[in-house]
């Protein structure tokens, strides 16, 4: 069975919130005071580009490897795990939590910051 045509707002909307979550990372290793190479062998990467393109949002973490990012980041894994969720399945998130769209919710964020 093909699979459906890829729908351009929701391609968009996908590079849009992997973005938003690259700056929250960028910005909590930044807060840990690491750098792209110190956190990706806390994590155990053999290079710090994965770091990179995790950050610029090119990539995302895998589900299995959020525990050690969240603890080489000192964030707590469940928090860290729900935040990375909000941007990487909006939809999942908002069926699980109740919750608006990540963007959504990040502006409510920056509001209450």
């Amino acid at each position: 069975m093909p699979r459906p045509a890829t729908d351009p707002a929701k391609a968009a909307n996908t590079k849009v919130l992997r973005q938003q979550a690259g700056r929250w990372l960028k910005t909590a290793r930044e807060t840990a005071r690491l750098t792209q190479a110190e956190l990706a062998e806390k994590v155990g990467l053999r290079y710090y580009t994965f770091v990179s393109q995790v950050e610029s949002g090119l990539g995302r973490l895998p589900i299995e490897t959020q525990g050690a990012w969240a603890l080489a980041l000192g964030l707590e894994p469940g928090d860290f795990a729900r935040t990375l969720l909000r941007y990487y399945e909006p939809e999942l998130y908002r069926l699980l939590f109740g919750a608006g769209t990540a963007a959504a919710q990040t502006d409510r964020d920056r509001a209450t910051a």
